[in-house]
């Protein structure tokens, strides 16, 4: 018997008007390798033909039909369902490779303190051909271990995965479900990723185990390395939301928690937003000195990266701060798209993972 094979893994599949791809999605969770896989399709108040398309699945799947709700009830909607071991919420969009839930299992079997698995995905197009990209990109190193300190210092600074590249342990996941379906209609992952990581240790596998479809209609990711103030505006939100309860469950489990939650990531949106689009920027207290300095704060708490990358840091704010709008804009744009600062990755990867070799050492 394999590693992990006696683990029961439960893949959840979240369908909204996903017709075109949504069978992709059940064939590769259908095709699995791993002995112990209940499939479940919850269609969220589709309009497209999804609901009819399901007709023929219901022989290899349990199907649940819903009135609209958002990505988070059908996710809550699904996990309702769960009695596994474990479990991997699958976007419609997306799909798993043959052998992911077994990978994962193994994963959690060998470790059984973990919560959390994370894979890596290649990126395909809406036709299902594979771009050549893989999620994260190549210079950004996945966080595994504890990481409660890191998650409640600076959360959105860590290399987490979309909804369909987790595995969760249905044990922890219980204990932080149903998720919040005001907050997080859309990106119900934000919730998950963060809170899980609160209650023990996580695990990032190396492998590409799925594939992260960019189709032009996805629900939040970009597509294309163009400036989208309305994007940033809802990160920005997801972050106030996803902190709220961050720290809300900080307090109930009883670990140390900061007055406030700063990332480098998060105050850079908000930089951005004030900067350029200052009358519709959401969050009415900041102000770009306010910005700056938290900035420091954030970029002092972070322990995985060596002094010259918080100079880096620090000194993209002040830029920011002072920089003329058109100057403003394009740094944003060096911030925001990796592929836009292609010699500058080298350097930021190797700082990082001398970074992460100093943390080790003095570990």
């Amino acid at each position: 018997m394999s590693a992990g094979a006696e683990l029961a893994v439960d893949i959840v599949i979240d369908n909204y008007n996903y017709a075109r791809f949504l069978p992709d999605a059940i064939e590769s969770a259908c095709a699995q390798t791993h002995p112990k896989v209940t499939v479940t399709v919850v269609d969220d108040g589709s309009s497209d033909g999804s609901q009819e398309l399901l007709d023929s699945y219901e022989d290899r799947v349990a199907v649940i039909r819903k009135e609209n709700g958002g990505q988070a009830s059908a996710l809550n909607t699904g996990f309702e369902r769960c009695q596994g071991d474990v479990v991997m919420f699958l976007d419609a969009d997306d799909t798993l490779d043959p052998g992911a839930a077994a990978a994962v299992a193994a994963t959690f079997a060998a470790a059984p303190e973990l919560v959390k698995v994370q894979f890596r995905t290649e990126v395909i197009d809406a036709d299902g051909k594979v771009t050549g990209a893989i999620k994260p990109a190549a210079h950004l190193p996945m966080p595994s271990g504890d990481v409660r300190e890191a998650e409640l210092a600076s959360p959105y600074d860590l290399v987490w995965m979309a909804t369909s590249a987790n595995a969760f342990r249905t044990g922890a996941l219980r204990r932080i479900m149903p998720i919040p379906e005001g907050p997080f209609r859309t990106c119900a992952d934000w919730y998950l990723v963060h809170l899980i990581a609160l209650l023990g240790p996580v695990a990032s596998l190396d492998s590409v185990a799925g594939a992260y479809r960019v189709h032009g209609a996805n629900n939040y990711e970009p597509q294309a390395a163009e400036l989208d103030i309305d994007h940033l505006r809802e990160t920005i939100r997801f972050s106030e939301a996803t902190s709220a309860k961050l720290l809300e469950l900080a307090s109930e489990i009883g670990l140390p928690r900061p007055e406030r939650i700063l990332s480098i990531a998060d105050l850079a949106n908000r930089m951005i937003s004030l900067r350029l689009e200052p009358a519709a920027h959401p969050n009415p207290e900041d102000s770009r000195g306010r910005l700056v300095a938290d900035a420091a704060r954030a970029a002092r708490r972070r322990t995985n990266v060596p002094a010259p990358m918080k100079l880096i840091f620090v000194a993209w704010f002040a830029a920011m701060a002072i920089a003329p709008r058109p100057a403003a804009r394009r740094l944003a744009l060096w911030f925001l798209f990796p592929q836009r600062r292609r010699i500058a990755n080298r350097l930021l990867g190797l700082l990082q993972r001398d970074g992460q070799h100093q943390s080790a050492v003095t570990a």
